[in-house]
């Protein structure tokens, strides 16, 4: 068989790559991930000439996820760690209907952070001259991304959205979620969101879309507008951004302003708080970005839940063994909890999404 992407077989069929989420650098590998890398292409290598297929032909079958995966067990067992591994057959590697029948599954796919922007929405007049935002560093498979001025944003507007989410991957629901910003500026509004989030009602199977509703508390007109949005939409949660403001500064959730914010989600009866934490925009207020209030408004409103996205995660600090020295990271959020007697499974849900 002939394959257009790809045809030499130099793309593993499961991601172990540099990569970001657009909100922070990309993070280089460790020397164990370019280990298991070259582990995954020599096993590769092997079992396509056992199996005398081309080195593409195997890595496109489940056969090459599970060598793959396989790889990546090896490579991390020379470094010694004793955290969870891949559970497959070593057979599985060259028995088909054996990697299919460990691999293959209808797992629940639910995507918690969805984003996408209009791309020619009013929030464009609001750019300076030249500005380019959201510019990533690779749009493949997009011809816009190619084009002049601002065309580049259609790679990331709803039709894309659409197509990515539910046509070309597995996803059976999706959360749609919204980037901190001025009333003015906001690259993607509620109307334009829920005008999406209709269409793919209408889509055949079992794809949703959730909404959540944006709020910065310490933004005029923010708080105020929770009551329309509320009666008019179907927020699922709010989203916050501790850390932003329109004037530079963040807020924390047991301030006044916070509390303002929780005390108005529990009238409004919609209970769930989504907070990014974590992936500092700066150090004017890298302060708010921490998790040192989640335990106690956790404590504070046990009728609340909080869902924290991306856990306090610090991208440019290494992660480790808990350190409960440490203010920030991951290591921050546990330590609010354990300080406020906040126990596992009961009202703060930690987001993995950069993690």
């Amino acid at each position: 068989m002939h394959y257009r992407h790809d045809p030499d077989g130099t793309r593993l069929p499961i991601k172990l790559d540099t990569t970001t989420n657009g909100e922070f650098a990309p993070i280089a590998l460790a020397p164990v991930h370019r280990l298991a890398h070259a582990f995954a292409f020599d096993a590769a290598a092997r079992a396509a000439r056992r199996l005398n297929l081309s080195r593409r032909a195997f890595l496109v079958s489940a056969c090459g996820a599970a060598s793959t995966l396989l790889a990546m067990n090896a490579a991390y067992a020379t470094r010694g760690p004793r955290g969870g591994f891949y559970d497959l057959p070593p057979e599985s590697a060259l028995d088909l209907q054996l990697a299919r029948s460990t691999l293959d599954r209808n797992d629940f796919i639910f995507d918690v952070q969805g984003h996408f922007v209009n791309p020619t929405g009013a929030w464009i007049k609001t750019l300076p001259p030249g500005a380019q935002p959201l510019r990533f560093a690779e749009s493949k498979g997009c011809a816009a991304a190619a084009q002049p001025g601002l065309a580049y944003l259609q790679c990331i507007g709803p039709d894309e959205f659409i197509k990515d989410i539910f046509l070309d991957s597995d996803t059976d629901l999706v959360v749609l979620s919204f980037v901190p910003s001025t009333r003015k500026g906001e690259p993607l509004t509620m109307e334009e969101a829920a005008a999406t989030a209709s269409i793919v009602e209408k889509m055949q199977g079992t794809h949703r879309v959730y909404l959540h509703g944006r709020v910065n508390p310490n933004q005029q007109g923010d708080l105020e507008a929770m009551d329309m949005l509320a009666e008019k939409y179907p927020v699922a949660a709010w989203k916050t951004y501790t850390q932003w403001g329109p004037d530079g500064k963040g807020y924390f959730l047991d301030d006044e302003t916070g509390l303002k914010l929780i005390e108005k989600a529990r009238k409004l009866g919609i209970r769930n708080i989504a907070v990014h934490k974590g992936l500092p925009f700066g150090p004017q207020s890298y302060e708010h970005s921490t998790c040192v209030d989640i335990g106690r408004v956790a404590k504070r409103f046990p009728d609340v839940n909080f869902l924290i996205y991306h856990s306090g995660f610090v991208p440019d600090r290494a992660e480790g063994p808990y350190d409960s020295k440490r203010s920030d990271g991951i290591d921050g959020l546990i330590t609010s909890l354990r300080e406020n007697g906040v126990s596992p499974g009961a009202n703060v849900y930690a987001e993995l999404g950069s993690t």
